[in-house]
């Protein structure tokens, strides 16, 4: 944890760059190239298929990231195959040697009268969905814009952070502060004032670990204004709003290898947090004992951090079976908890939806969507939507040992990435509204669990299907797809199911309205977005603000549409290189997880996801209704 004040320096690595000892042998080949064509290739060649950053991705990491992936982060298994020189080898050939002047911090400090957050405020945005039930919905009231303001937007400002490559995280906003962890930014999340044309630094609050979840905010029982952000490592912090000041860190992995990736929310004297897990990355390989962990759900004591329940989606794995050199396979296993539960009062539970199975046997609660209760972190109902999905990430061999069969498994990888949203529909009931990466809309009944209406678009795939969320008001489910899918022996895919929004109908399910995307790459934007011939649906989860519908595309355009007809009203290209208010070298990519929330008369989209195949970058932008 520093505080603005604090000189913030990155130390260059401490040895010869070995591309330059490379550059003295008449072999002229980086000795890190062979180690990436024998261990990483098949991976980071084929993104689309393994979910892993391409190659042109890792090559915007600071070499210092990819060393601590390989030996203490998500890639540690991978790592584990390699020698400690073959580390520095592929880290060197790979990354770049990156040196950061801090010095942005201290210069875009906000003066006295600016440097305290104003949390007092009802907050606009307070966790992922922006309120507790995850509607991500918007009022002009609490937006400070007007309808006539989205017929046109126009750039105000943009802001660059060093060493990131994916914008993952959504801002919380309160009043005139806005709060966003930018996690491969040294792990930091920063308080900006946003309340005049240009922004400035209240605070700044840094973590040794990388930084995975959006932010939330709330105040604890002793009335302190809190923000909470999860990490890689499963911990979650507490940080005081108005100082940037550490409050707490609870533990809230429920192994090893989990992480935080879903947006904690604080109600009452609980913060509860949701657990996904690192081991679908790592199961491919065989020098790992797969699959021993799962997803949940903990609820942590607001005041301590310390732990009050935690909710299995399964029980502990077993061994299954010797999986063909006198090692056990484990299960069962996965059903992590991607995202972000609503939280239902009246009825005392949150409701999550869970991811696949990692090993056999596959669990009832993989691809589900479950009800929790509140108070004593018990099941009170689970749907299972997709059965026998086992997945991990790379399995492309015979020879991968922890890799399943196809014919013991539907190998779908269709989870719940969406976060669930409570909802009413017109007859006063209410439904839980869940997004599956089968391109799947599902409204469940919330006292019971049994299903009200599915509406089937497309097939989806590992990156969507509906991937990281839908938005839903009084009358609409906005349902962003990113994959129309291929055809299944039993189900079709339409020839008018491609990527885009689908604005599907609360009461009964149908679509009303449609707004499809096409390939757009011009030679700017496909410097930023290189695989954009393929990649331009939409993936990252929509807003809707008063009449409007906020989107953005893997291929950079961010949308508003009109809610009652899908029209488009402006679109803007982030996929290019931007000046930046803070000197720092700054680009958009793709515009996926969730990254647009609005606040003080402003629209804020972040934009760059370097993982999946999709196009890296580093900036948070904000735009003003364009004047006269």
């Amino acid at each position: 944890m520093n505080r603005l004040a604090m000189s913030l320096l990155l130390g260059a690595a401490a040895m010869m760059p070995l591309a330059a000892a490379a550059q003295n042998d008449d072999s002229s080949q980086h000795p890190g190239e062979e180690v990436y064509k024998t261990y990483c290739a098949m991976c980071h060649d084929n993104p689309e298929q393994t979910r892993a950053p391409g190659k042109d991705a890792l090559q915007q990491y600071p070499r210092t990231q990819i060393r601590s992936s390989l030996i203490s982060g998500v890639m540690q298994a991978q790592g584990g195959m390699l020698s400690s020189e073959e580390i520095e080898y592929v880290a060197d050939y790979l990354g770049l040697d990156v040196e950061v002047n801090d010095s942005w911090i201290e210069a875009m400090a906000c003066p006295a009268e600016r440097a305290t957050p104003s949390v007092m405020a009802d907050p606009s945005v307070s966790t992922f969905g922006f309120d507790l039930k995850n509607s991500r919905v918007l009022s002009y009231e609490q937006t400070g814009l007007e309808a006539e303001d989205f017929g046109e937007f126009e750039l105000a400002w943009a802001i660059g952070f060093p060493k990131a490559v994916s914008m993952r995280s959504q801002a919380a906003v309160v009043g005139t502060s806005l709060f966003l962890p930018v996690g491969e930014s040294d792990g930091r999340l920063f308080a900006f004032d946003i309340s005049e044309s240009e922004p400035c630094l209240q605070w700044v609050y840094e973590n040794e670990i990388t930084l995975r979840s959006s932010a939330s905010f709330g105040i604890l029982p002793d009335g302190r204004e809190t923000v909470f952000v999860g990490d890689r490592s499963g911990s979650v912090h507490a940080i005081d709003a108005e100082t940037g000041d550490l409050i707490w860190k609870g533990a809230a992995g429920l192994f090893d290898a989990s992480m935080i990736t879903g947006t904690p929310v604080l109600v009452g004297d609980k913060v509860f947090v949701p657990s996904s897990m690192a081991e679908i990355m790592m199961g491919a390989n065989n020098a790992h004992e797969c699959c021993k962990t799962h997803g949940g759900v903990v609820a942590l004591d607001a005041m301590t951090g310390e732990l009050v329940w935690d909710y299995h989606t399964m029980p502990m794995a077993e061994p299954v079976r010797d999986r063909g050199d006198g090692k056990m396979l484990y299960g069962p296993s996965g059903a992590p908890v991607w995202n972000s539960p609503s939280i239902d009062l009246a009825r005392g539970q949150l409701y999550i939806g869970t991811g696949e199975a990692t090993s056999p046997p596959a669990h009832v609660n993989t691809d589900a969507l479950i009800a929790v209760d509140l108070e004593t972190g018990e099941e009170n109902w689970a749907f299972q939507a997709t059965a026998n999905d086992i997945y991990l990430v790379g399995c492309r061999s015979e020879e991968q040992l922890n890799c399943v069969p196809r014919t013991e498994t539907v190998y779908r990888d269709v989870d719940f990435g969406a976060s669930t949203i409570l909802a009413v529909n017109s007859d006063g009931q209410d439904l839980v509204l869940g997004g599956q990466k089968s391109g799947t809309v599902w409204a469940m009944n919330a006292d019971t669990g049994e299903v009200v209406w599915r509406r089937d678009i497309g097939t989806g795939g590992p990156s969507g299907g509906i991937h990281w969320g839908i938005a839903a008001d009084d009358t609409h489910a906005y349902a962003p797809i990113s994959f129309p899918g291929r055809d299944l022996p039993d189900y079709k895919v339409p020839d008018d199911i491609t990527p885009g929004l689908y604005a599907v109908n609360i009461d009964t399910g149908e679509i009303d309205w449609v707004f499809n995307v096409e390939a757009s790459c011009d030679d700017e934007s496909k410097a930023f977005t290189p695989r954009c011939e393929m990649m331009y649906g939409l993936s990252g989860a929509p807003s809707v603000i008063g009449d409007f519908v906020v989107t953005g595309g893997l291929d950079g355009w961010l949308y508003v549409l009109d809610k009652t007809s899908g029209e488009l009203i402006w679109k803007y290209q982030t996929a290019r290189a931007f000046e930046t208010l803070n000197g720092i070298d700054g680009n958009g990519g793709a515009i996926d997880n969730a990254s647009i929330v609005a606040a003080n008369g402003m629209l804020f989209a972040n934009s760059g996801y370097g993982l999946f195949g999709a196009g890296a970058g580093n900036v948070m932008l904000a735009f003003k209704p364009k004047s006269e």
